[in-house]
């Protein structure tokens, strides 16, 4: 069984037989399957009127567990994203009456930033679908193929940090 990926190494290999094409294997594949899997997962959030910036929030928020608050630092670092935006993110969330953001009573410069009750009962209607989505995503892997990619996407990830 042959994909576009094949394609393109075959033709790499035809142009520029010189070069070893042997990443574009791995990395090809990895950049359309994470558009392809983007693509079904926007679906979803669509459908809760979120997108996955926002789910991103409210599920750190809530998998945080009781009182299901965080500091606007400890979201960034979950999300990886910048202080920015993290910022916007909150703005949108808060305009929704999703999450609310206080001042902390230990330290007045910082801030909370606390799961509201409607953002928990829409996260968690949210999470199924997203799991019905993902598992639809590896459907094609048995349990040891998803054990192995997990594994060799994990030694990846560590080599890149």
């Amino acid at each position: 069984m042959t994909d576009h990926v094949d394609r393109i190494l075959e033709q790499w290999g035809q142009e520029r037989p010189d070069l070893d094409h042997s990443p574009v294997a791995v990395v090809g594949r990895l950049s359309a399957a994470a558009r392809l899997v983007d693509v079904r997962l926007r679906r979803n959030f669509a459908r809760h009127q979120l997108d996955g910036a926002s789910y991103d929030v409210l599920a750190t928020l809530r998998r945080s567990g009781p009182p299901y608050r965080l500091t606007p630092g400890e979201l960034m670092r979950s999300a990886m994203v910048t202080s920015g935006a993290i910022t916007q993110r909150l703005d949108r969330l808060e305009q929704r009456d999703l999450v609310r953001r206080t001042a902390a009573t230990d330290d007045g410069r910082s801030t909370h930033v606390t799961l509201t009750e409607a953002g928990r009962a829409l996260v968690d209607e949210v999470i199924p679908g997203h799991l019905a989505t993902e598992e639809g995503l590896l459907a094609g892997l048995d349990q040891q193929q998803r054990r192995d990619l997990a594994h060799g996407l994990s030694l990846l990830l560590q080599s890149l940090a």
